[in-house]
């Protein structure tokens, strides 16, 4: 039986789905995004989380790290390109390693400013 979210998607579907992702780019049937951090702390914060978001979902990414950055790589290995799964993981990842919970009021208030607690440079 055939599964639709294995499909290996059209260029312009994958450019549709970029549009809702800013910051994530398309080269190679992959789609990648770089998130920069304040240190090997955040570093690792935002490997964790991408690593217990890919394990639920069952996806996952190639990652590759450094002192203050996380690369993140989707592609759907079995389809050999792009598929619904990798841009479903790639939204689930933006949401929870872009959530800044300061900026939605609320019980919440967020990351201090504070450089010693910092652990994500936000693009927004």
């Amino acid at each position: 039986m055939p599964n639709d979210k294995d499909d290996v998607l059209a260029p312009e579907a994958i450019a549709a789905h970029l549009a809702a992702l800013p910051g994530w780019t398309e080269a190679d049937g992959w789609i990648t995004r770089t998130y920069r951090t304040n240190s090997w702390k955040g570093t690792l914060m935002v490997i964790n989380t991408v690593g217990h978001l890919a394990e639920a979902a069952w996806h996952h990414p190639d990652l590759t790290a450094s002192y203050a950055w996380v690369e993140v790589r989707l592609t759907t290995h079995s389809a050999k390109g792009l598929t619904e799964k990798d841009f479903a993981l790639a939204k689930k990842i933006e949401e929870v390693v872009g959530w800044q919970p300061g900026l939605e009021g609320g019980a919440l208030e967020g990351t201090p400013t504070d450089p010693r607690f910092a652990y994500i440079k936000h693009d927004r």
